[in-house]
């Protein structure tokens, strides 16, 4: 009876955040839009600097926990397998509530796919070599900052110009610190969510009894992506094509780099098996390689490009769960 009155509870806090999350990310992407048009930014920019670094921060804090408890699999499967989610699953769900067609014709956006793609990889050409010291996390991070230079080295990457009748609303500063405010408090209420969503995976993977890496790579990896997922979706349906994009590939970025090379200087990252990241690391170069190509191909990610990357996500799943390497 005790059992059930739990699984009720941990049930009852998933899809309490699960709705929330909904409800916060609808209201988010129509503020976000409106500071982009008042600071002249493109969609692009916010997204990823925006809400990329905010829907990161679980990832971030999960992770920091793990290295400090010297349970450096769950942090390395919570980034790889976060990645694999993003490069595949939420990519193909912004396709489909898009109407089955995305747009990624912008000249910014084809730069940046090469940068993503990129360094999504390079943390699993670390994890090969059986740990991830501080070197390898400097490395990481001043990855990140080379992408952020070429992504301000031109104005025309990140300036957008917009029409005055867009911006009236927010001339004032009252008007626009205000924006800002509620940016925030839905930010805090989605990072809230998500760590709703992150405990009661938790609760169900050990109910399941997973090994850890399992854990990080399927479970949190998963609910810690469930931000950028329902903003995705969300964006999608209001055909805010860059923002989703800013969104998806900014999550990539910082986790693969700022976040796991921050973990790698708290804690360098070793102990844990390399064999057990062999199908993920799989993955990840082989989601990498067609995230690159439907982007680049066509200039435009199409349902069934959509429908490519959604099974890549499910064959990685069920090769995760039966197969052992």
């Amino acid at each position: 009876m005790i059992i059930s009155y739990i699984f009720i509870f941990y049930i009852t806090i998933f899809l309490a955040s699960c709705f929330t999350l909904s409800w916060g990310g609808t209201k988010l992407v129509k503020v976000l839009i409106e500071i982009a048009e008042y600071l002249h930014l493109r969609e692009f920019i916010v997204g990823f600097f925006v809400m990329a670094i905010a829907a990161s921060l679980p990832n971030f804090f999960v992770d920091i926990n793990a290295a400090l408890h010297k349970i450096s699999g769950l942090a390395l499967g919570d980034v790889i397998g976060g990645n694999i989610v993003d490069l595949t699953l939420v990519l193909a769900l912004a396709v489909f509530f898009s109407g089955g067609k995305l747009l990624t014709d912008s000249q910014m956006v084809q730069g940046s796919t090469i940068f993503t793609s990129a360094l999504a990889v390079l943390p699993v050409l670390f994890i090969l070599t059986g740990r991830i010291t501080r070197i390898d996390g400097l490395i990481l991070i001043f990855a990140f900052f080379i992408y952020s230079y070429w992504l301000f080295s031109k104005e025309e990457r990140f300036k957008k110009i917009y029409s005055e009748d867009k911006i009236k609303d927010l001339k004032s500063r009252f008007a626009f610190l205000k924006t800002i405010l509620t940016a925030v408090a839905l930010l805090g209420l989605l990072i809230l969510s998500s760590y709703g969503i992150i405990y009661s995976a938790q609760f169900f993977a050990q109910t399941l009894v997973a090994s850890i890496s399992v854990i990080g790579l399927l479970i949190i990896g998963l609910g810690n992506c469930f931000p950028e997922t329902y903003f995705s979706i969300i964006s999608a349906r209001k055909e805010e094509n860059w923002m989703i994009l800013g969104d998806i590939m900014g999550s990539i970025v910082i986790c693969a780099t700022l976040d796991l090379g921050l973990v790698a200087l708290i804690n360098p990252i070793q102990g844990f098996a390399v064999s057990s990241f062999n199908i993920a690391a799989i993955f990840t170069i082989l989601a990498a390689i067609v995230f690159w190509t439907v982007i680049k191909t066509g200039k435009t990610i199409t349902k069934k490009e959509g429908i490519l990357l959604l099974s890549i996500y499910i064959v990685f799943l069920l090769s995760e769960i039966f197969i052992k390497f």
